[in-house]
């Protein structure tokens, strides 16, 4: 594939099968026709999330993804940044629109859409759990008056199983390829692979030997 990270989520387009989504630690999320294997868009995610960037090498992993099939809306969460990025499915041009960003007061565990549209957040947050949008106007807006927000009851009253998860670190970092600022450190360190696999190398020859020549003294001469 395109990406030039590891591979961090796929979604097939369950109202167009040929479409499907993949997201990348290379900061991308891209539309392929994956029969034929060809790239149809690319959205490079630094550039709209950007000022969600708390240092500057910030990665924008994509954690979770969710589409829903009234509108051809795509939602997603980034690794550690407590935003949720709304876009539009152009199945036709072959392409996403970014529509708009949900700003979280927490860090957003997981996301998804109900099969009447709305978009559900669970969050690191004990005393609002869960979230509900719905679009409006072309907008997503908060909901405070649906049933389902009665869950937060629940979730509240067995929290202990989502204690492990508060403040975890990221779940991706050991996944990045390792870089180097300049030629003569990868180099350098290279050569001293190559020296310790060369020493490891002779000293197990020079074990050999040493055991071979034990053996032809213990076993004597011979014909």
């Amino acid at each position: 594939m395109g990406h030039r990270e590891f591979v961090s989520r796929i979604l097939v387009i369950p109202n167009c099968p040929d479409l499907l989504l993949s997201a990348s630690g290379d900061s991308t999320l891209r539309l392929w026709e994956y029969k034929s294997g060809e790239e149809v868009h690319c959205c490079q995610l630094s550039t709209i999330c950007g000022p969600q960037a708390t240092k500057p090498d910030q990665k924008f992993t994509v954690s979770r993804i969710t589409y829903c099939c009234q509108g051809g809306y795509v939602a997603i969460l980034c690794d550690s940044i407590p935003t949720v990025y709304i876009f539009q499915l152009d199945a036709t041009a072959r392409q996403l629109v970014y529509k708009q960003q949900i700003s979280l007061k927490h860090k957003g565990w997981d996301i998804a859409f109900e099969e009447m549209g709305d978009l559900w957040i669970l969050q690191e947050d004990k005393e609002a759990p869960l979230l509900s949008y719905r679009a409006c106007d072309g907008q997503w807006k908060a909901v405070t008056d649906d049933k389902g927000l009665q869950m937060s009851k629940y979730i509240q009253d067995n929290w202990t199983v989502f204690e492990g998860f508060v403040g975890a670190e990221s779940y991706y970092s050991h996944l990045y390829k390792a870089s180097f600022d300049n030629m003569d450190e990868y180099l350098q360190r290279k050569e001293e692979r190559l020296q310790q696999q060369k020493k490891k190398k002779q000293d197990l020859q020079h074990a050999s030997s040493g055991q071979a020549k034990k053996k032809m003294k213990a076993e004597g001469p011979s014909l």
